[in-house]
C-alpha cells in the first residue's frame, strides 16, 4: 500500500496504463464536444452578451485542453479517437439544438452548461488520480490546469445563474425576446 493514496502500487499494471490512455482519449472527446455545444449557444445568445463572452473566453480555454490532452496522448504512441470525438461532437450538436425551440432556451442552456463543466471536473479529478497510480505524474501539473479552469467556468456559470434568470425574466416582462 501507498501511503498517498492508501492503494497497492499499480505503476507497473499495463491494465492501469491503458485505462489512463482510455481515460485521455475520453477527456479529448468530452472537450470536442464542449467547443460544439459552446459554439451552437454563442451563435444564438443574441441578449446575454456576459454568456457569449464567457463562453468565447472557455473556447479558447478548451482548446488549450484540447492541446494538453493531445501532448499525453501521443507521449503514449496514442491519439484521439476520432469515433468518440465523432460521437460526442453529434451528441453535442443534438443537445444544443434541443434547447433551441424552447422559449427558455438559454436558462436551460445555462443549467446545461453548469451540469456540463461539473461533468468535466470529475473527468479531470479521476483523471489526475489515474495519472498518480500508473506513475505519470509529470502529466498532473497540465491535468491540474485543466481543472482549473473548468473550475474557475463552472463557478463563472454558476454565478451567472441569478442574473441571467433576472434578465430573461425582465425581458419576458417587457415583451421582448427573452428566449436567446
Amino acid at each position: 500500500m501507498t501511503a498517498t493514496t492508501g492503494m497497492a502500487d499499480l505503476t507497473s499494471s499495463e491494465d492501469i496504463r491503458n485505462i489512463f490512455i482510455t481515460g485521455l482519449e475520453n477527456a479529448h472527446a468530452l472537450e470536442k464536444q464542449a467547443i460544439q455545444l459552446m459554439e451552437r449557444q454563442v451563435e444564438r445568445f443574441e441578449n446575454y452578451p456576459e454568456m457569449s463572452d464567457l463562453l468565447r473566453r472557455h473556447i479558447v480555454e478548451t482548446e488549450g485542453q484540447i492541446r494538453r490532452l493531445d501532448e499525453a496522448l501521443h507521449s503514449f504512441g496514442a491519439d484521439r479517437s476520432i469515433l468518440k470525438d465523432m460521437a460526442t461532437q453529434f451528441m453535442a450538436n443534438l443537445a444544443a439544438a434541443g434547447h433551441m425551440p424552447m422559449a427558455d432556451e438559454v436558462l436551460k442552456n445555462t443549467f446545461a452548461n453548469h451540469a456540463f463543466e461539473n461533468f468535466e471536473i470529475a473527468s479531470y479529478k479521476s483523471l489526475i488520480a489515474m495519472a498518480e497510480a500508473s506513475g505519470n505524474q509529470k502529466f498532473i501539473p497540465a491535468l491540474q490546469e485543466s481543472l482549473r479552469e473548468e473550475e474557475k467556468t463552472a463557478q463563472a456559470v454558476y454565478d451567472m445563474i441569478v442574473p441571467i434568470t433576472q434578465k430573461f425574466l425582465m425581458r419576458s416582462a417587457q415583451g421582448l425576446k427573452a428566449d436567446r
